[in-house]
């Protein structure tokens, strides 16, 4: 009993932190989303406005259904692409530290240089990929690929796939490097192929590595920001403009802290929520696997 709170004493700290720079911030924000704070003066008390100005606008509505389609859009990218690199490193083993650098490397970089290089790339005039396929041939593919409402969310969706790939790559490697080797000798021994390995030997193995990478790529897509206010702005028309954009703009490009806080707070239920969702149904296929 004595080991057993002093283990529990250790857990001070960062009960401590997690209280200080997590608990005490989702209060006060809480706090503030039932006023009408600007940032300065004095916050007036006005009930439940905020939210019923959310709750009773079409477009809050349709910014919370594109936020959670461009995350449903780049999580199973980002999850199809990371085990298929993963798969074939797994059998590469030569170029495997190689290519797992290579894949990483755009994860390393600032979202401010990736945003303007991909800006650049988009462009409908003289971009990357328009030119590209100019001199392919392919002049009739070309497309205003930041411009055209029905592309936009797309365009960006495919920036930040191509940047996380590698992160996602490098935890089903991780996943992979768990699994003991006996088994797949043993599928090779009854005369199974490579894929038939992957689907009912690997595939199944992997349960919490899938976990670990949908729910943290989920987290990081729900709450994203930066790549698509710099590639976009949230336009052409709103069509990229994510829940992440209309708090920024209400906070800092309004002064409307208030009615910021209140959409802060609905952002945090629904990745709270889709978080517990997402994560008790793979935990759950994990225990089936």
């Amino acid at each position: 009993m004595r080991r057993r709170n002093s283990l529990y004493i250790f857990t001070i700290p960062a009960l401590l932190v997690l209280a200080l720079f997590f608990i005490h911030p989702v209060l006060l924000t809480l706090d503030m989303s039932f006023t009408s704070y600007k940032g300065i003066g004095e916050a007036k008390d006005v009930g439940w406005r905020n939210y019923d100005r959310i709750f009773s606008r079409e477009r809050y509505y349709s910014e919370i259904w594109l936020t959670l389609w461009y995350t449903v859009i780049v999580v199973t990218a980002l999850t199809i692409l990371g085990l298929f690199f993963a798969a074939m490193l797994h059998r590469l083993p030569l170029i495997r530290n190689f290519a797992r650098a290579a894949l990483y490397t755009p994860a390393m970089m600032s979202f401010v240089v990736v945003g303007y290089v991909w800006q650049f790339l988009y462009s409908p005039l003289n971009g990357g990929i328009n030119v590209a396929l100019r001199d392919l041939g392919l002049g009739a593919l070309e497309q205003n690929w930041l411009g055209d409402p029905a592309l936009a969310i797309y365009s960006v969706a495919f920036t930040q796939i191509w940047m996380f790939t590698g992160f996602t790559c490098a935890i089903f490697l991780a996943g992979f490097a768990g699994i003991p080797e006996e088994i797949n000798e043993a599928g090779r021994l009854e005369g199974a192929n490579s894929w038939q390995r992957f689907r009912y030997l690997e595939l199944p193995l992997l349960g919490p590595a899938i976990t670990v990478s949908v729910t943290l790529t989920t987290i990081g897509t729900l709450r994203t920001f930066e790549l698509p206010f710099i590639l976009t702005k949230g336009g052409p028309d709103g069509a990229t403009r994510l829940l992440s954009i209309e708090i920024i703009d209400n906070l800092f490009g309004q002064y409307k802290f208030g009615f910021a806080s209140a959409l802060s707070i609905i952002m945090l239920i629904i990745v709270l929520t889709v978080a517990f969702v997402q994560n008790k149904i793979l935990r759950d296929r994990e225990d089936v696997s």
